[in-house]
């Protein structure tokens, strides 16, 4: 084995990536593709948002319609 074989692959990992980074932060597609997915992973959160509330009103309507169901009835069954 060589001895500087694991700090070797390291240096060779960080220089590859500053210029992936490098290449890609200069990229005007690369950029208009970040701009277009951070918009969509936004409207996304929003729907998740909404719906999360939504889904909590029906629960919330159902569980008053479950609790008047069961006074009406007398809590029996």
């Amino acid at each position: 084995m060589v001895a500087g074989g694991p700090w070797l692959q390291r240096v060779i990992q960080y220089v590859a990536n500053e210029l992936i980074v490098d290449r890609l932060a200069n990229s005007p597609t690369f950029q208009r593709f970040a701009v277009r997915s951070n918009k969509k992973m936004q409207e996304l959160a929003q729907k998740g948002v909404a719906q999360r509330e939504s889904l909590m009103e029906q629960v919330k309507q159902f569980s008053e319609q479950l609790k008047q169901g069961a006074e009406g009835s007398g809590g029996r069954r």
